[in-house]
């Protein structure tokens, strides 16, 4: 499927962390009320493409704030009791959309989602042992995929192997937030950092930047890139492209 890379490691696929910054590195804020955002979110998109991903993965805060909008999982507290096994509702899906989501907090209404130009994206949500055996039914219910990537927090290494061993993923697109981009550099597990940049900025205190630490990880030593490329594309804003330096 798709365009080759060179991968790490062959048990995973190619992850590109892809995303559209601030000039001064936020990915959210008032900064994306403004006319040039909608440009820069064109490029965004097109330079997506080029990839030729098989699948985008975001954290759940982004998932909420862009495709459940807060709804609110109807749970049946008497569900059964389900092995922490993992579950396949849809081999072959021409696109999919994972969601990192360890404890089963996000409200989903159907499988798929529909997103820009991109092809519809069958929905697998990445949990840890402690979700509710409520949260693992509501998923069977609409058929939602999902898998275990650790017991209380999530393993990023596994998430992505079980990825291309279930769903053959080969190419997956890393997409925020902040959290989640971090945590996944820390375990090693970005081949290509890729960074539409706005010409645009705020001053927002309480925004996220491109990769944040949550507190529950331990140190880790800052990362180096090495530049692949830079591109100017549409009205002032820039494509950069970095491979992680070992």
């Amino acid at each position: 499927m798709g365009t080759q890379y060179d991968v790490k490691s062959a048990n995973r696929p190619y992850i590109v962390c892809h995303m559209m910054t601030s000039l001064n590195g936020k990915i959210a804020g008032p900064f994306m009320k403004l006319p040039e955002i909608r440009l820069a979110d064109q490029e965004y998109e097109r330079t997506n493409a080029t990839f030729q991903p098989h699948a985008w993965l975001c954290g759940r805060v982004t998932m909420e704030e862009n495709f459940t909008k807060g709804h609110q999982p109807e749970l049946d507290e008497n569900a059964l009791v389900y092995p922490r096994t993992d579950y396949v509702a849809k081999q072959n899906a021409k696109m999919y959309i994972v969601s990192v989501d360890p404890s089963g907090k996000l409200g989903w209404t159907q499988n798929y989602v529909d997103y820009m130009k991109r092809p519809r994206a069958h929905i697998i949500e990445v949990l840890t042992n402690k979700v509710s055996d409520a949260y693992i039914a509501y998923l069977q219910k609409y058929e939602i995929s999902y898998i275990f990537a650790g017991v209380d927090r999530l393993n990023c290494t596994l998430a992505v192997e079980k990825l291309k061993s279930l769903f053959e993923i080969e190419v997956l697109m890393l997409s925020g937030g902040g959290f989640i981009n971090w945590a996944f550099l820390q375990e090693e597990l970005i081949d290509e950092l890729s960074i539409v940049m706005a010409p645009v900025t705020d001053g927002e205190p309480s925004t996220v930047t491109l990769f944040e630490k949550a507190d529950y990880l331990p140190p880790k030593a800052p990362v180096a890139f090495s530049l692949k490329s830079v591109e100017p594309v549409c009205d002032d804003s820039i494509w950069l492209r970095y491979t992680v330096k070992k």
